[in-house]
């Protein structure tokens, strides 16, 4: 059956034509049904990004949520990985997450959460998907079993703790200069607190939100503006959160970026050598680089590959006993901790790695050099991919790499987009085969 809402993570669209106070309320009407289960109250842990269209979604939920007889727990601006700690530390059956992630302030999304805190699998969604498209008139609950929403006050410091425990107790930051951009976003109170508790000496951008600047010029996405501060401001380390700050890059004293990748290999090898890492390798998408591989396999350790989507990444990682994943682009899972990404848990979990080295974050977290890497986007429909000039050209150009790098074509799960990377020893060859297949694409897409 072909999903109509959700895509690779949530729902997600144009905020007030997509993403509607009517779908939302839909929403809450439909996970509401589906997880409520067993008797007493049921509650709902529901957070947000920092977006003006937050504000219409949060209370359109509320609505939905309340109709069906749960109990609305309103956090505010929150990190996603903070909304799914919550939902199992307060005992919800569901969570909710209002975000778009790393898109700008148009666009706005709804992820959802069980009560364990994980993502919800692709069964669950096509269920709430059916409900929203019936009637759910005769499923409300009576004046009496109503819900009551009351917003939390203290879930800020529960973050921060929570946050901090996940270091040795004698853990300090104290001597580490940290820039931190909080992208406008989610994270724009918790994450300098939680450092500057650490010890560290903080320098905040990305920290004043006004409902549309989410994501501009600031954040994972855009780390120019943390490259020059931190050489500027002779930084030892920069740290970049995306809107819902999941997700996390850094850059090093010389403002060089550190993706994801990287990181995970950090993570990876310091869990290994503290014989913290449950199993020897780790769980990462089609996209990560194959120099990751190739270091990981230098290590002793595997590179499990998975299909693009932190949610993907997480079901292997449960599946085969990883407690280390994530992406590219900056998603990285420690399960052990957490049940989603989480930037400032990562970004901590490094620097207290080079803190243990009493290095330079250059020297801790540079641990391979990538292979050259293309990737473009070709605005076009799936089924684009099906046409046989399409066919040809991807196989061509796959033949041409013969085992010295990769290419991957895919569609986006979030636009109408089919995204092409290559990846290789030779980056002229990569460079043209990429092309090569944008251009089929592109001419296939036109002639459509």
């Amino acid at each position: 059956m072909t999903r109509t809402y959700f895509g690779t993570d949530g729902i997600r669209g144009l905020a007030n034509v997509k993403i509607t106070p009517e779908l939302a309320l839909k929403v809450g009407q439909a996970a509401g049904l589906i997880f409520h289960r067993g008797e007493g109250r049921h509650r709902v842990v529901i957070g947000k990004d920092t977006r003006l269209s937050g504000y219409m979604i949060e209370y359109a939920l509320v609505a939905g949520f309340t109709s069906v007889g749960m109990d609305p727990l309103l956090l505010g601006p929150m990190p996603t990985p903070a909304v799914a700690m919550l939902t199992r530390s307060m005992r919800a059956d569901v969570g909710v997450m209002i975000s778009a992630s790393h898109n700008s302030y148009e666009d706005n999304g709804i992820k959802l959460f069980g009560p364990d805190g994980h993502k919800l699998s692709d069964s669950i969604e096509m269920e709430i998907e059916k409900l929203i498209d019936g009637d759910l008139t005769r499923k409300l609950a009576g004046p009496t079993e109503l819900g009551r929403a009351r917003r939390i006050d203290d879930v800020r410091a529960r973050y921060i703790e929570f946050a901090k425990r996940t270091l040795p107790r004698n853990m300090s930051f104290e001597g580490l200069r940290v820039v931190i951009d909080c992208a406008n976003g989610a994270a724009y109170k918790v994450a300098p607190e939680a450092l500057w508790e650490l010890g560290a000496e903080v320098i905040a951008i990305g920290v004043e939100p006004d409902g549309f600047n989410i994501n501009r010029d600031v954040g994972s996405t855009s780390p120019q503006a943390l490259r020059e501060k931190v050489r500027e401001l002779r930084a030892d380390v920069g740290i970049a959160l995306d809107g819902d700050a999941d997700r996390v890059i850094m850059v090093d004293e010389r403002g060089q970026v550190i993706d994801g990748d990287q990181l995970m290999a950090v993570v990876a090898e310091s869990w290994r050598d503290q014989g913290l890492l449950a199993k020897p390798g780790l769980v990462a998408t089609i996209m990560s680089n194959l120099g990751l591989e190739r270091h990981l396999s230098s290590l002793g350790l595997t590179l499990e590959r998975t299909a693009v989507g932190d949610r993907y990444v997480i079901e292997r990682m449960r599946q085969a006993g990883y407690n280390v994943g994530g992406e590219q682009s900056g998603h990285v899972i420690l399960s052990d901790f957490s049940t989603t990404g989480d930037g400032l848990v990562t970004a901590m979990q490094v620097l207290a790695e080079v803190k243990r080295q009493q290095r330079r974050v250059s020297e801790v977290c540079h641990c391979f050099d990538p292979l050259p890497q293309v990737l473009k986007n070709v605005r076009a429909q799936k089924r684009t991919l099906e046409k046989d000039s399409v066919v040809m050209a991807i196989d061509s150009a796959r033949e041409r790499l013969n085992g010295s790098g990769r290419l991957i074509v895919r569609a986006s799960g979030t636009e109408p987009v089919i995204r092409v990377m290559g990846e290789g020893d030779d980056p002229d060859l990569v460079e043209t085969l990429v092309s090569q297949v944008c251009n089929a694409l592109k001419e296939s897409a036109e002639a459509a």
